[in-house]
């Protein structure tokens, strides 16, 4: 943009301080012929990102992530991660994994890694899942174990990694024979397997955006420690930005009521999947997204309702946000056209001591980049 190099590398981030652990969902489907990414929202000026179409196995860009997400106070990021339906009940490989390319190409190399940690959420319901006891404790631990882990920046609380699972659909329990006995004995083993590596088990979280409380049973009875929202729906179609925190607050208040020790508290930022939706759905698809300001407001409630939970629940601590990318379904944090770095700058102001002096240069204003030139639209090629 100057035609000036100010620096060869991204600045080193300055992390900001903060007595809670953000963590941030992030799905990696931004490179080129890995998925339709960048492409579905190119009629959506509005969502596109202050880096551009960039390429996120490119570990330069992994490091622009890492930056704002720490400098503001994210010190996590939850990472989707798909199984091949191919690869179900044979060991796994990096090729038998889909959209991989973030965490072994990106996050693996980037310079700043150790300054974040990282987790992976077991998809489920858009993936290949796991056939049996057998291909969950041969075929997933062990790669699991040996890629991510044991990794010294893995999500690890009081000496026990996390797995999250997305499991809207019972997909997990399906392959144990829809029993939460023999789920809950899977689980168990996992925990006893995971203790030759030096660690005092797992925490195993599961999925789930409603309040129906036989459900939040049916997960406790299967073994999982504590549930999360990827994200929360609405009631309307189109609901004030009023509307969609009040949903939001219902659902995390009548869990936490049901069992604040079961309870992971999710903060949406909006839900717009209008680039995805089928022509023909297009005018059905729930649609909102909250002002910066309705944010900050979100984040404040759900700060206060979490400091409400007893000290030694994990929710007590544990905040995830929704989301950090997820730019065709139309929930992003992450730094874009129409809010700028706001939505970050809330959850610095929320959930951090702001002792530090977030450096809001883009990549082109100290002479870095471009990261968008295999996504140009083919008439720009």
């Amino acid at each position: 943009m100057y035609n000036i190099k100010l620096a060869d590398y991204v600045i080193e981030p300055k992390p900001v301080s903060s007595n809670y652990l953000v963590a941030c969902h992030y799905f990696p489907g931004w490179k080129p012929d890995k998925h339709r990414g960048f492409e579905a929202i190119w009629d959506y000026p509005e969502r596109t990102p202050l880096m551009g179409y960039y390429d996120e196995s490119n570990p330069e860009v992994t490091d622009w992530e890492i930056k704002w997400a720490t400098e503001h106070g994210i010190n996590c990021f939850i990472y989707c991660w798909y199984r091949s339906n191919e690869n179900v009940g044979h060991p796994v490989t990096l090729e038998g994994i889909r959209l991989a390319h973030q965490i072994h190409e990106g996050l693996f190399n980037a310079r700043y890694k150790d300054m974040i940690k990282f987790a992976i959420m077991l998809e489920a319901d858009n993936a290949g899942v796991v056939s049996d006891k057998e291909d969950l404790l041969k075929n997933l631990m062990p790669f699991w174990i040996k890629e991510y882990f044991t990794k010294p920046n893995y999500l690890v609380i009081d000496n026990k990694p996390v797995l999250f699972v997305y499991d809207y659909s019972f997909h997990v329990l399906e392959a144990f024979g829809n029993s939460p006995e023999a789920l809950k004995e899977a689980l168990g083993e996992c925990n006893e397997l995971i203790k030759q590596y030096g660690f005092d088990g797992m925490i195993f979280q599961v999925e789930y955006r409603y309040g129906d409380l036989e459900v939040l049973n049916k997960h406790r009875a299967s073994g999982y420690d504590q549930t999360f929202a990827y994200c929360w729906h609405t009631l309307q179609q189109f609901p004030t930005d009023k509307e969609a925190i009040a949903q939001q607050m219902h659902y995390m208040s009548l869990r936490a009521a049901f069992d604040p020790y079961f309870t992971i508290l999710t903060c949406s930022q909006a839900w717009d999947p209008h680039p995805w939706a089928k022509p023909e759905n297009k005018d059905k698809v729930t649609r909102w997204k909250l002002s910066p300001e309705s944010w900050r407001s979100l984040l404040e409630r759900v700060k206060g309702l979490a400091d409400s939970l007893p000290a030694d629940a994990l929710g007590h601590k544990l905040i995830m946000l929704d989301n950090w990318n997820e730019w065709s379904e139309g929930h992003y944090i992450s730094p874009h056209l129409s809010g700028g770095f706001q939505y970050l700058q809330a959850v610095r102001e929320v959930f951090t001591k702001r002792d530090n002096l977030p450096d809001y240069r883009l990549p082109d204003a100290i002479g870095l980049g471009p990261y968008d030139q295999d996504w140009k639209k083919p008439h720009q090629k």
